[in-house]
């Protein structure tokens, strides 16, 4: 009447995983299991910690390229703001001169 779905179609589950132990004892015997568990462990922290460096490394990298394009506005702000003041004082020494032209 009720039909059983599981929630995680794929994943092995009891019996399944009993199959997957009987078959590594056979293959690889009882002493040498606890051996290759200790070494699967060693890599995957191993692996672990290169890419957390990785990252890390990137996290930084990001940070400079921010650091320096915060620096390149703020020069061409500068460079922005002096060309302003420049053109300003082109304006008003024009104009002065402007009037002591009419003056004379």
């Amino acid at each position: 009447m009720y039909q059983i779905v599981p929630l995680f179609p794929g994943i092995p589950g009891g019996p399944e995983l009993l199959i997957v132990l009987l078959v590594l004892v056979l293959l690889f015997g009882a002493n040498k299991i606890p051996k290759l568990a200790r070494s699967t462990g060693q890599a995957m922290g191993e692996f672990q910690r290169g890419r957390n460096e990785i990252e890390e490394e990137l996290k930084q990298m990001e940070s400079t390229n921010d650091d320096e394009e915060d620096d390149e506005t703020a020069a061409s702000a500068s460079t922005e703001t002096a060309s302003t003041s420049t053109a300003t004082e082109t304006t008003s020494t024009s104009t002065s001169s402007d009037s002591n032209s009419n003056s004379n």
